[in-house]
């Protein structure tokens, strides 16, 4: 996939992060039953580790290609790669 298109996806996802924000806000204000407000968050954690992700996988193959190209191995990156998956 290529960055511009990548950052479109990314950006798009985090908008609608932002409205379940929004939203979660909203039903908080309105005092919404606990579970459901549950449920909005579990969605919305789901959402932004998709994100994490995919920005991830955009790592994983910048730093392998990189390293690939250097002649060097692809150790190093895939080893940072699984400590910033860690983070997530």
């Amino acid at each position: 996939m290529n960055k511009e298109k990548l950052a479109k996806e990314l950006k798009d996802r985090l908008s609608r992060i932002e409205g379940q924000a929004r939203g979660v806000q909203r039903m908080i204000d309105e005092q919404a039953d606990c579970e459901k407000v549950l449920i909005q968050l579990a969605a919305m954690k789901a959402a932004v580790d998709q994100v994490g992700l995919k920005v991830l996988g955009c790592y994983m193959a910048e730093a392998v290609k990189t390293q690939m190209q250097g002649g060097g191995e692809a150790d190093d990156a895939i080893e940072n790669a699984i400590r910033l998956l860690g983070k997530l």
